[in-house]
């Protein structure tokens, strides 16, 4: 609970609210990152699933690398990332959704290769936001393209008034959310009581 206090108050504090519902917070989670939160949230993470077998940790570039990175570490796992663009150097049996970015306004198509995700796994999808809920559909989409099972999603900051968190429960999919914004306007935001 602590931890909880703490990262909404540093949203509170740090956090800049943009035109489109958009919150910034560069300056402590993904672009300038404040290491010892991001340790905290990791292992606040690896507490919350600690009891679900995970194997790895899934993510998308490139903001969700650095907590999922955090999460995967505390856990003793590997840490995978989609990624939004085809390289050279990923071919063979690709796994591939298509995710449209809130944040971006387009629409990408995320890939994994299937090296890395296969039916031995249980996977722990981590971001650093939850909108909509896209990118984790995206995500979940490739872990069952894989064979994989799914333990669930670890969220830094869930916008809870775009509905994508509550979507995801109602399917059954378990989604700890660090700090939950229930309502946001241009100068305000409220958090939902955890």
């Amino acid at each position: 609970m602590v931890l909880i206090r703490a990262l909404e108050q540093r949203i509170l504090t740090e956090g800049q609210i943009l035109p489109g519902e958009v919150l910034k917070v560069g300056s402590f989670l993904n672009q300038q990152i404040d290491t010892k939160l991001l340790k905290d949230m990791g292992e606040e993470i690896a507490r919350l699933f600690s009891c679900n077998n995970v194997t790895k940790v899934l993510t998308i570039e490139s903001s969700g690398i650095a907590l999922a990175y955090s999460a995967a570490v505390a856990l003793g796992v590997p840490m995978v990332f989609a990624k939004k663009h085809k390289s050279s150097n990923l071919a063979g049996n690709i796994l591939t959704s298509k995710v449209f970015s809130y944040t971006h306004q387009q629409t990408y198509d995320i890939m994994v290769s299937g090296d890395y995700i296969n039916s031995d796994d249980t996977i722990l999808i981590v971001d650093d936001f939850l909108a909509m809920g896209n990118a984790l559909n995206g995500l979940i989409d490739i872990i069952g393209q894989g064979g994989a099972k799914l333990a669930g999603c670890a969220i830094a900051i869930e916008k809870g008034f775009q509905g994508g968190g509550d979507a995801l429960r109602a399917k059954g999919i378990r989604v700890e959310s660090l700090a939950i914004i229930d309502r946001m306007t241009d100068d305000s935001l409220e958090f939902r009581p955890q």
